[in-house]
């Protein structure tokens, strides 16, 4: 795992020197994803520069040191990931009578690349990497990032200028670029708590895609092509599923699943994994404890609220399986510590909460291990998340209701303020009482005037709607507006899947996850989503991931032949902290900075009359609009760091 960046100037005349100072500061800018070595390569006549920081994972010797050239020296290479299938095509290499100078998967990339491609080479690669690739003879430059967006790869097109890095940080590194936030991308952040791809917080500024390849040649334009498309991929396991009994399924799965996890449990340094006691961690945990001869380590946190804690249920799955268990119950002020550096980790505006305990137990894992495996990908690919349900049984119950008769029923409950209903619900009975029923009632007289299930899915997916908060800035609308997914996907469930497949995965659970343990420099692998295994599980029939009301059916089966189902099996908690009441609390001064009148006029971006009026609701209590307001607070605190 590493940071990668660098550009192309091809109508500069700078001084190999000022290419040589402009290449030390950004890998000094990416240094906390690779404290064990650097590098910098520059090709003064075109104006080139790579660099590379390397946390080392495997071939810790000199051998594996980057940017690394191909042993005819015709292609440079700086690349971040892990590859876990480079010993199959070493293999293949060496049959050829070529001899590696050592045992990195860095060196398999780049002589592969050399004989076959870019391309070819991809379509071999399992695992998570974005890479760049310089040929010098042909003066190209190619990008490549892995098929689902486990690691990030940002790049920029000006004149003259080309640039690229792992994160933001290493592009504003660079003297001549004077970075312009983009309004639109404002308006997007503050629905999804996150910039959807391929759109950056900056003008001129993308996201290379997954499973994308982007080529430049000399002096030229990118292009753009994908290697690996997960819409054809969801579209294809949809048209043939399996028609196979439960045994024969659960044992394929298994089957792959043990291969994905063995392979990811290969490094040449200590290595662990994330364990909350939920389906995903548990399922990962017990197929490293059945592939290892040793003991494996497992990690976890709790909080002291006992409705954010669940270090007790993933104690219980450790004790079961044997591993060797550390866990920390964090206090609010070790956790409110945290809060400070988010911007910093984060150099674009992101709001998932959960990027809090997310960093607190990557810290707390790296102080013993350099690589834990994590079990991200599950609620996407076996349908783990309780909004799939909710969607299909609320909108089948809507849709019996003609629109006409729902449009009257939600203007008379609008019709009566929030405050209002609170007062109404006040004098009921206490069985009949709601908390925030005003609020409650505003909602969902919001969602009988949708016209049809995707708005609805889209509604409990968004935090903000741009028009209340940036009124007069459109919004990006990608592909959760696109018509074509809903001809594609007909099935709402299918649907909603694939729509979070390529949005809510890689631009928030792996952004995520990526910048929350490269922070620390703690390499993060995701056996779930290795692709074979999200192709496997779009060829599942709906009964195999959703079953009687259970969720994740068939992955619960792989589990349940390891662990006990009575340890697995209650409500689902998700991985949050209690912002509602810190906002009111420990957070309130540091809030109050961020959200004062004065300074929310200075942006230009937000409806400051809104973000104070949702500001004093919520310390009333009257409201609890805390994921809202945590969009604005790091907006803002993202703003006062970088601006």
């Amino acid at each position: 795992m590493c940071g990668i960046a660098g550009f192309v100037a091809t109508n500069s005349q700078t001084s190999l020197e000022q290419l040589r100072s402009v290449a030390e500061a950004m890998h000094i800018s990416l240094q906390h994803r690779g404290p064990d070595d650097h590098g910098v390569w520059i090709d003064g006549e075109t104006g080139v520069a790579l660099v590379h920081r390397r946390l080392s994972i495997v071939d810790l010797s000199i051998a594996g040191h980057q940017p690394m050239l191909s042993a005819n020296g015709r292609y440079v290479i700086v690349y971040n990931g892990e590859v876990y299938s480079h010993l199959e095509i070493r293999a293949e290499i060496e049959a050829t009578g070529h001899q590696f100078r050592g045992h990195s998967d860095t060196e398999v990339i780049l002589e592969s690349i050399d004989r076959v491609g870019v391309r070819a080479t991809a379509d071999r690669l399992i695992g998570m990497f974005a890479l760049a690739v310089w040929d010098r003879k042909t003066r190209m430059l190619i990008l490549l990032r892995d098929r689902l967006g486990i690691k990030p790869i940002y790049w920029a097109k000006f004149t003259g200028l080309f640039m690229f890095g792992s994160e933001l940080k290493a592009l504003r590194s660079h003297p001549t670029w004077t970075p312009q936030i983009r309004p639109n991308a404002v308006a997007s952040f503050m629905r999804h708590n996150y910039i959807p791809a391929p759109h950056t917080i900056y003008e001129n500024v993308y996201k290379l895609e997954p499973g994308m390849i982007l080529t430049l040649p000399f002096g030229g334009e990118p292009r753009l092509e994908k290697f690996w498309d997960a819409r054809q991929v969801a579209l294809s396991g949809v048209r043939n599923p399996l028609r196979e009994d439960d045994r024969t399924l659960t044992d394929r799965l298994e089957s792959l699943l043990m291969d994905a996890v063995g392979r990811r449990m290969i490094a040449d340094v200590p290595l662990g994994a994330f364990l909350s006691g939920g389906v995903d961690s548990s399922t990962v945990v017990a197929l490293m404890k059945a592939a290892s001869a040793g003991q494996v380590k497992t990690f976890s946190i709790g909080f002291e609220q006992a409705s954010f804690n669940e270090a007790p249920h993933a104690a219980a799955v450790a004790r079961h399986l044997g591993t060797d268990h550390t866990a920390l119950v964090v206090t609010s002020r070790q956790t409110l510590d945290v809060i400070p550096n988010l911007a910093e980790m984060f150099d674009e505006p992101f709001a998932d909460s959960s990027q809090i305990p997310t960093y607190l137990v990557s810290a707390m894992t790296r102080k013993h291990v350099t690589v834990a495996l994590s079990g991200d990908g599950g609620d996407e690919l076996f349908s783990g998340y309780n909004r799939y349900q909710l969607t299909k049984r609320f909108w089948s119950a809507l849709s019996l209701v003609p629109r006409p008769m729902r449009l009257a029923l939600a203007s008379g409950l609008a019709s009566l303020s929030p405050t209002r209903w609170d007062r109404l619900s006040n004098i009921l009975p206490n069985a009949f009482a709601r908390p925030q029923a005003g609020d409650k009632i505003h909602k969902m007289a919001s969602v009988l005037q949708l016209s049809h299930a995707d708005e609805l899915y889209r509604r409990l997916i968004s935090h903000w709607t741009p028009e209340q908060i940036t009124p007069s800035v459109s919004e990006d609308r990608g592909v959760l507006w696109d018509d074509t997914t809903r001809k594609d996907f007909p099935d709402l469930l299918d649907r909603m899947q694939f729509l979070d497949l390529v949005t809510y995965l890689p631009d928030d659970i792996l952004t995520k996850v990526d910048r929350a343990s490269m922070a620390i420099a703690l390499e993060a692998r995701v056996p779930l989503l290795d692709h074979r295994v999200v192709e496997l599980a779009w060829r599942l029939p709906h009964s195999a991931k959703i079953r009687g009301g259970e969720t994740k059916w068939l992955l619960r089966q792989v589990l349940y032949r390891h662990v006990p189902k009575e340890l697995i099996d209650r409500p689902k908690m998700g991985f949050g902290v209690p912002l509602g009441e810190w906002l009111r609390g420990p957070l309130r001064d540091w809030a109050e900075s961020l959200l004062s009148e004065d300074r929310l006029k200075q942006t230009e971006f937000l409806d400051s009359g809104v973000v104070r009026r949702y500001w004093s609701e919520h310390l009333s209590g009257r409201r609890n609009w805390q994921y809202l307001l945590w969009n604005v607070l790091m907006f803002e605190a993202w703003r006062e760091r970088w601006t």
